[in-house]
């Protein structure tokens, strides 16, 4: 595969969902158990220097002209499981996003309106065509959202503090019925105790999404390369996913106070991780 970049492209978390071949119809299916054996697949940091090198062409490329043929492969108990990239879905979703991320006049410095406005009406034709399309990966930058970390749990969570030629990896898996069964319990106490709020809006979103795929597949939190932004010390002392459960569960029992204190701490932590996107 050609080289696009050596750079490396930071501050961004995953939420990935990986189903099993069986879950594909066909010809997709074959296409993917042929991809499964290629030894040149690309990594994590590829499809991000791809889409780099779009945004610093000229004019810019704000979505790709054609759907990558590429995706993420994992290998479970001898059943291989694919993650679509999906990137000219997501770019074209991402695009829709983006107005409340950038100020307008840094907005139309990075992508022309005219090349916004062509890729909205490119879109809407795409999905007049194809009206049950998701992408099998969300995006969040600067911050890992608080209601993913409800799909998983601490006991599921990898980390490795890398080396001098890798980088630093924090993630987590899951089987699809275990982060289903745990969205589930979570909105019930949500609703029970709080009522509504942002919380359960994001779950219900996430819930609906999860829902879209077959049940054995596997969903992974992977906080990408935030790693690059984190100090070794805090990426180690990490474990939000288990500030959330605790703060679920102290809310369950209706003990306020320990619900305060766990999510006291989610959001010291992650108020850090703000401030360096201010910096920048």
């Amino acid at each position: 595969m050609p080289k696009v970049s050596s750079v490396i492209v930071p501050y961004a978390a995953y939420l990935r969902v990986y189903e099993p071949l069986g879950a594909f119809p066909e010809p997709e299916r074959g296409h993917w158990a042929r991809y499964a054996r290629r030894p040149d697949r690309p990594s994590y940091q590829d499809e991000l220097r791809r889409s780099l090198a779009d945004l610093v062409a000229t004019p810019p490329i704000a979505v790709p002209v054609r759907e990558s043929g590429d995706a993420f492969v994992l290998e479970v108990d001898g059943v291989v499981c694919v993650c679509p990239w999906r990137t000219r879905l997501r770019g074209w979703q991402a695009l829709e996003e983006l107005g409340a991320e950038l100020p307008p006049p840094v907005l139309d410095a990075v992508l022309p309106p005219v090349v916004r406005r062509q890729a909205a009406l490119d879109y809407e034709r795409w999905l007049g065509r194809n009206p049950d399309a998701r992408p099998w990966i969300r995006t969040a930058t600067w911050q890992v959202p608080v209601n993913w970390f409800v799909l998983v749990t601490d006991e599921e969570r990898r980390y490795d503090k890398g080396t001098a030629e890798a980088p630093p990896v924090l993630r987590y898996r899951t089987p699809m019925v275990q982060a289903r069964r745990r969205v589930a319990r979570a909105l019930r106490t949500l609703k029970e105790s709080v009522g509504e709020g942002p919380l359960i809006d994001g779950l219900l979103d996430v819930g609906r999404w999860l829902e879209e795929f077959h049940p054995r597949s596997l969903v992974e939190l992977d906080y990408g390369g935030l790693v690059h932004v984190l100090p070794a010390d805090e990426l180690a002392d990490d474990h939000s996913a288990a500030d959330v459960a605790e703060g679920i569960e102290a809310l369950r029992r209706g003990d306020e106070e320990a619900a305060g204190e766990a999510y006291a701490r989610l959001v010291e932590r992650w108020r850090a991780v703000r401030d360096r996107r201010s910096a920048n």
